[in-house]
């Protein structure tokens, strides 16, 4: 079977959330990570806050008091990934994410691929922070549909990161440097499902895999634009309205790129709507999902490889 793939330019953009405080949420983003209230794409939103470095809105925050906290075994996300374009602006941001009172450090992992730091933020929101490696020294095994790219989970000492990485001007221009959503992880009821759907239907490339417990999926041969995994979830149905994951959004070049998604779901028989420049649906475990044209942020999330050095 032929599987008609995402473009090549393929990105991530905004992550929505659904915050129970506001105030709070917007504090901690701002304070903790450095981003900056930014207007939306259609003018200022009085309903919630834009959130970013430069002009790239990285986070929306959507109040929506008097929903509950999603459980930790729930369908949702597992974290939204921040990518930085160098080693020192991850340290920095990284070391004023771990001062701040109310993160909680979740951990760290060098994955061959790129260098990452976990972090919750007060509403249980997961966030890693990450710098990618060269493009050049990604290993992968295999070909064709049979291709994984190699990553691991190997020590990266915090301390020792922010010895060998943290400048001063990186610190002191926290809020100048440039990042971009590199990914986004989430918690799925079942691998098979997640493949089905996110590979066999969407159109990404499957990646990798993870001993039948998560899948990472791209376009244009990155390592991973999306995963799914079922390590806190597996069995999980599909959500409820509660705090958390609102929305994430996936740019495609152009409008032909949103109709030709547009009718591999009507093909799959999956509910959508779409206004020719953007598409909107949910995945099985209904979270909404939108693809829109637009260009990636520039040097950032799509261009990860020309950046690392």
């Amino acid at each position: 079977m032929t599987i008609d793939l995402l473009p090549p330019d393929t990105g991530m953009a905004t992550v929505s959330l659904k915050v129970g405080n506001l105030d709070a949420m917007a504090r901690y983003y701002t304070d903790a990570l450095g981003l900056e209230r930014l207007a939306g794409p259609d003018g200022d939103d009085r309903a919630g806050l834009y959130l970013g470095r430069g002009s790239t809105p990285l986070v929306h925050l959507s109040p929506a008091a008097g929903l509950r906290l999603p459980a930790p075994t729930e369908a949702g996300l597992f974290h939204t990934a921040l990518l930085f374009g160098s080693r020192a602006d991850l340290a920095a941001t990284v070391a004023t994410a771990a001062r701040h009172p109310q993160s909680r450090f979740v951990g760290s992992a060098d994955h061959l691929v790129s260098e990452a730091f976990y972090f919750a933020d007060p509403e249980g929101n997961g966030i890693e922070l990450y710098f990618d490696k060269p493009r050049t020294t990604w290993q992968w095994t295999g070909t064709g549909p049979s291709r994984s790219v190699v990553m691991d989970n190997v020590a990266l000492p915090p301390a020792q990161y922010l010895t060998d990485h943290l400048t001063e001007s990186a610190a002191g221009g926290l809020r100048e440097a440039g990042a971009g959503v590199g990914h986004v992880h989430l918690q799925v009821g079942d691998i098979d499902t997640a493949q089905a759907f996110y590979v066999d239907t969407l159109g990404f490339e499957r990646t990798a895999g993870w001993h039948g417990q998560a899948l990472f999926v791209s376009a244009g041969g990155y390592h991973h634009h999306m995963a799914m995994n079922v390590w806190n979830s597996r069995g999980a149905g599909p959500r409820q309205d509660t705090l958390g994951l609102g929305e994430v959004l996936i740019t495609v070049p152009a409008a032909g790129d949103v109709d030709a998604l547009a009718d591999r779901l009507r093909f799959a028989g999956i509910e959508r709507h779409s206004t020719g420049l953007e598409l909107r649906f949910r995945d099985p475990w209904n979270n909404s999902i939108r693809v829109a044209v637009g260009a990636p942020p520039a040097g950032i999330a799509q261009t990860p490889h020309r950046l690392a050095q």
